[in-house]
Parts: structure tokens; sequence; C-alpha cells
């Protein structure tokens, strides 16, 4: 797994414009990690960021470079497929950014959105609530394997 010290492992949320999908997966995950797991937010702005606290995540911080320290660090990463792709996210998404989210040794649970004029074979066609459970039960079996 990826970077984390000290027996405690990080779960990090990435998320960027509101940060809606990053903070539906906060409230979601939230209850459901065991003792010893940390739940981490990194948003591209601001706005990103604060809706990811809000929704309960322990730390967060905006940004390029926090994407990159963050995502060194983490266990798990969560968030929309755009996270992976440079210039996703309406741009959002710079492609350093792009390269330290894709290239972390963390396990990755990603959302699959269109709007990125991404189309995964394979994937069924579900509202994006549907998307999140999935995303979050994925989540579960990963943290039962810390």
């Amino acid at each position: 797994m990826g970077g984390a010290s000290g027996g405690k492992r990080r779960v990090l949320v990435l998320d960027g414009q509101g940060g809606g999908i990053g903070a539906q997966l906060v409230r979601l995950l939230r209850p459901r990690l065991p003792e010893g797991c940390e739940l981490l937010c990194v948003g591209t702005n601001v706005l990103a960021t604060s809706a990811m606290l809000k929704a309960g995540a322990s730390q967060g911080a905006t940004g390029e470079n926090a994407v990159i320290c963050q995502a060194a660090r983490a266990d798990l990463i969560l968030g929309p497929i755009g996270m992976i792709l440079a210039n996703g996210i309406l741009g959002e998404v710079s492609p350093a950014m792009a390269a330290a989210v894709s290239g972390s040794e963390a396990v990755k649970v990603l959302i699959p959105s269109t709007t990125c004029g991404i189309h995964i074979a394979g994937t069924e066609d579900c509202r994006l609530d549907e998307y999140l459970r999935r995303a979050v039960a994925q989540a579960e079996k990963e943290i039962s394997l810390f």
C-alpha cells in the first residue's frame, strides 16, 4: 500500500469544482472507517475542500502541491475519474496532479463520469448515488485488507 506511517492508514478523498462527489464520499465513508484510519481530503479549490471538511473529513488541504503530497502518502484514494486526467474536471486538474494520483501506490477507487469525455467499457450506466454506494463498498473491501 501507499506511504502511511506508524500503523495509521490514510484514506484520501479528492475532488474539484464544488466538492459534491467528495463530500458525499466522506459522508458515506466516515461511519464505516475502522479505528486507526484517518480520513483526509484534498480539493483542487477551496470550495471543494470546504465541502469535504463540512462532510466530516479529519483534515483537508487545497491545491496542486497538496494533491501531490497527499497522494504519495495515501493508502486508499477515492474521487472522480477526472482526478487522474491531465486537465480533468474542467481544467482544475493539472498534469502534475494527474500524474501524482495515477502514479501513487495507493489503491484507487474512482467514480466514472461522462462529463470528462471518458466512457469506461464494462461499466453500467448508473445514477451517481449508485456509483458512490459501490465506491464505498469497494473501499470497505480494500480497508479490510489494511
